[in-house]
């Protein structure tokens, strides 16, 4: 008794450089294999797999047309065989049209996809980016037909949207294309745009708290704000700062302590 795999197998049959003729009558074998109900999970799996690489000469063709254009030639049939995949899946035989015909469109929308999506520096929703094309078409369309560029509200009664849409459309394509730290600014001949950037300053973490101590600070008493600013603007020793203002060591000490304590209690409050 001949198994079902075996019977899938006879029905698949070779694959390998079919002509024109054979290859159609091979495409419609296996996808009668593919809408038969009998067929086991290895059945289908083996068709699916043949009709790939049946027609993997038509992603190729597909793909030729997007060479020179950035993208690895494999990249691009890699992405239009997802379209193939897809293609092969919704086929139905019964509408009686080529497989080939049908085909074609998805696996060139998959590649054309996949330029739209890779050339967006920074990733924007689908929807988007398919508005962005429409307001581009339709900016077109109106201008030539009013004769100046259309404004915001004429294109949205045009496309059937709102104008907070319209102009989220148009702010959306600012991030289609971004410049490289490394490209020269406007101007500036080859310096790189990197090296005009401001660098860290560590002396920014402390400038709320320089501005909170100046007010706090200005009230203190004189000899109190001398002894302060000795000690941590001039970097001044107690010892040092004792014979400068004329106390004792012990004094400054004492001085410095209450100060800072007083200082700290109103940062706290303020």
């Amino acid at each position: 008794m001949t198994s079902q795999t075996s019977r899938g197998e006879d029905q698949l049959g070779d694959p390998s450089s079919p002509g024109v003729d054979d290859s159609r009558r091979h495409s419609l074998e296996l996808f009668a294999v593919l809408a038969d109900a009998t067929s086991t999970p290895l059945d289908l799996e083996t068709a699916r797999d043949r009709l790939v690489r049946l027609h993997l000469p038509l992603v190729q063709h597909c793909a030729r047309r997007f060479r020179n254009r950035g993208e690895p030639f494999e990249d691009l049939v890699q992405v239009g065989t997802i379209g193939l995949l897809k293609s092969i899946d919704r086929f139905d035989v019964d509408r009686g049209v080529e497989f080939s015909t049908y085909a074609t469109p998805t696996i060139i929308g998959e590649i054309k996809r996949h330029f739209r999506d890779k050339g967006w520096a920074i990733r924007v929703p689908r929807r988007l980016q398919e508005l962005r094309m429409q307001i581009g078409a339709s900016t077109a369309e109106l201008t030539q037909r009013l004769g100046r560029s259309p404004t915001p509200r004429e294109l949205a009664e045009r496309l059937g949207c709102s104008v907070e849409e319209i102009v989220e459309g148009l702010e959306s394509g600012n991030a289609y294309a971004t410049l490289s730290l490394d490209a020269g600014a406007e101007g500036d001949g080859p310096t790189p745009l990197f090296d005009a950037l401001g660098d860290h300053d560590p002396r920014l973490e402390h400038v709320e708290i320089r501005e909170s101590l100046k007010p706090l600070i200005d009230g203190l008493e004189p000899r109190e704000k001398q002894i302060l600013l000795l000690r941590f603007f001039r970097n001044m020793t107690q010892s040092q700062i004792a014979a400068e203002v004329g106390v004792s060591q012990m004094h400054v000490s004492r001085l410095l302590t209450r100060t800072l304590a007083q200082l700290r209690t109103s940062l706290q409050e303020g």
